[in-house]
């Protein structure tokens, strides 16, 4: 028993992925494609995305959000583990990386899993709901632009059902968070909405130190 989370050294990290990865190998493929592009660091963990997987199948979701694609990887993982007929509605401004994972998400067979809307996501979240589709999303999955962080999370609420997930990406920031040295703005829109989902009793909520940290707030 410990009172507190183990660090996790590179040895443990790869002691976990030996163990328990189950990373198909267009998911590694998509992975190293993206590992040699000046941005990869953007790309979430094989854990992660197995982890996030996961809990769409805990939660039985078949309508998903996702506000920041990149290059598809947690798209592509979070589509295999949807059911037939399920649906994740995507956004990201950028068709040079979402063009690398449509090639992805065509050779795995869930491209028409996958609605990808290239605009700004608050663009993309408003006309959802003015479309009528508030609380009709069963999860959730933020990583975009950290200034706009708090409006995507307030959107999300509003498209998530009562007992939905919503899942935030980065909230660790490689410990940024911590260090009273670092005040850019990107840092301060994640200390801030780290201490308003703490607070926030519309949602229950943990923060799981995997990748750069995932905060899981469930909507009551």
């Amino acid at each position: 028993m410990s009172d507190r989370s183990t660090q996790v050294t590179d040895a443990l990290h790869a002691y976990m992925l030996s163990t328990t990865l189950r990373e198909s190998d267009i998911l590694k493929r998509l992975r190293d494609e993206t590992a040699s592009m000046k941005n990869h660091t953007m790309q979430i963990g094989p854990e992660q995305g197995q982890f996030m997987a996961l809990l769409v199948e805990l939660i039985g979701a078949r309508k998903t959000l996702e506000i920041g694609t990149f290059t598809g990887y947690s798209a592509l993982a979070v589509a295999r583990a949807l059911p037939e007929g399920g649906k994740i509605t995507a956004c990201d401004v950028s068709e040079e990386w979402t063009d690398i994972g449509r090639r992805y998400w065509q050779e795995a067979g869930v491209e028409d899993k996958i609605d990808l809307h290239i605009a700004p996501a608050t663009k993309t979240l408003d006309h959802l709901v003015a479309d009528g589709q508030t609380e009709t999303y069963d999860f959730a999955f933020i990583d975009a632009d950290k200034v706009n962080y708090d409006t995507y999370y307030e959107r999300a609420l509003t498209l998530v059902r009562p007992g939905g997930l919503i899942t935030v990406d980065n909230v660790l920031w490689t410990g940024n968070v911590i260090d009273p040295d670092i005040d850019d703005e990107d840092t301060n829109a994640i200390r801030a909405l780290n201490t308003k989902i703490g607070r926030d009793e519309r949602v229950s909520v943990s923060m799981v130190p995997i990748g750069d940290g995932l905060t899981l707030a469930r909507k009551r």
